[in-house]
């Protein structure tokens, strides 16, 4: 990580930087929170890769102090989680951010639980995002993840798809990009028996969401 990112006092996304303009929730956190001065060092994205670093006030908004850095866009990583209960699906999107997924997508499956009608789904995706992006200001990203919801099927005929599946046997290699995660019952053995690898993830059962963050942690090992 570049040292300016890493030593910033807050990183800010921005829709461009043409228009250098916060969220009012991020004035208050700059402002209120974190009360910086005029002279800290801040960090500011797109989240489509440009960054570059500025000083902020209220009284004088964002102001770059450095020529945009434009960071190259890495292989897609994704992480398909079936949808699991409670408020765990912010622990998922938090974590797998923190790590460096940068696609993940949430899905049904025949032993699935949890489902979502489209309005509950639309009030979900909202929140997701929310999450995404606070997680990306704290670890610094410059590319905000990607959050999708999908189908079992439509994810497994892509390619560099594995299941983690307890007692899978096949290694993340350079050819996996992608780990779908099931639900606590596991896949059905229709769903296993597509021919992707199976790769096991630990000697234990693991709930949905420590399995995401646990296959995330080894794509991102893997793919560096």
């Amino acid at each position: 990580m570049n040292p300016l990112l890493r030593n910033s006092e807050a990183h800010v996304f921005v829709d461009s930087f043409t228009v250098l303009k916060l969220s009012f929730e991020d004035e208050h956190h700059l402002d209120r929170v974190l009360r910086l001065e005029e002279t800290d060092p801040v960090t500011v994205s797109d989240g489509q890769g440009k960054w570059a670093t500025a000083t902020w006030s209220r009284r004088r908004g964002l102001e770059l102090t450095s020529q945009v850095h434009a960071e190259p866009e890495r292989p897609t990583l994704t992480i398909g989680c079936a949808i699991p209960k409670g408020d765990k699906p912010e622990l998922v999107v938090q974590k797998l951010t923190e790590l460096g997924i940068n696609r993940i997508v949430l899905f049904e499956t025949a032993r699935s639980v949890v489902r979502w009608d489209a309005d509950r789904r639309s009030k979900q995706a909202e929140r997701l995002h929310r999450i995404a992006r606070e997680a990306s200001m704290q670890s610094r990203r410059t590319y905000l993840p990607r959050l999708e919801f999908s189908t079992f099927e439509r994810l497994i005929e892509q390619n560099g798809m594995a299941i983690a599946e307890p007692g899978g046997r096949d290694p993340i290699d350079e050819a996996v990009t992608g780990v779908l995660v099931g639900p606590e019952g596991g896949f059905d053995r229709d769903e296993l028996d597509f021919a992707v690898p199976k790769v096991g993830l630990s000697r234990h059962i693991l709930r949905v969401e420590t399995a995401a963050i646990v296959a995330g942690s080894m794509l991102v090992a893997r793919h560096g």
